[in-house]
């Protein structure tokens, strides 16, 4: 009887975890391109720089959580630039009956993965719409990425990770 209770009670508390998606937005787009129109004269060979970076926040006391996307796009031909694109792509999620420390990596790499490609999309229609070829950003491994911050945070000494993975 002792058994069953103790399984039935493991069993409430896996359903009471939750994380939800409640609502995807662009929280901030730019767009600049210095160097037009003469960059379109000049072969198409650019040397592409993307920076990745998450941040989450508590947004409420009722378990919502705020967590932006940034991504950097910078293009060069030369000493030229030729485009700098820059989307903070955030979402709301809600989550209940996780402990922290799975929260904190929830936060930082199951969020970005559904933030991902909303932000691609913005990206490559900002550069297309800037007269540009399209972009098309590879996938990315968060879970990787937040692996290799823990890491780096071990060997600074521990500490807390106020941010997610930079890339």
């Amino acid at each position: 009887m002792a058994e069953e209770q103790a399984a039935g009670a493991a069993q409430d508390e896996q359903v009471q975890q939750q994380f939800t998606m409640q609502r995807i937005y662009a929280k901030d787009v730019s767009f600049e391109s210095p160097a037009s129109p003469d960059i379109f004269r000049q072969n198409w060979q650019p040397n592409v720089n993307v920076d990745l970076n998450t941040r989450s926040s508590k947004a409420d006391e009722t378990g919502n959580h705020e967590v932006i996307l940034t991504i950097t796009v910078t293009a060069k031909m030369e000493d030229k630039s030729a485009f700098l694109v820059e989307v903070q792509q955030a979402g709301i999620f809600f989550a209940a009956g996780i402990e922290e420390d799975s929260l904190k990596q929830i936060l930082a790499t199951v969020a970005p993965n559904i933030l991902f490609p909303y932000a691609r999309e913005a990206i490559d229609a900002l550069v297309v719409k800037g007269g540009f070829p399209p972009l098309m950003l590879a996938p990315v491994n968060f879970d990787a990425l937040y692996q290799q911050a823990m890491a780096q945070q071990a060997a600074q000494g521990g500490g807390e990770v106020a941010e997610g993975p930079t890339h």
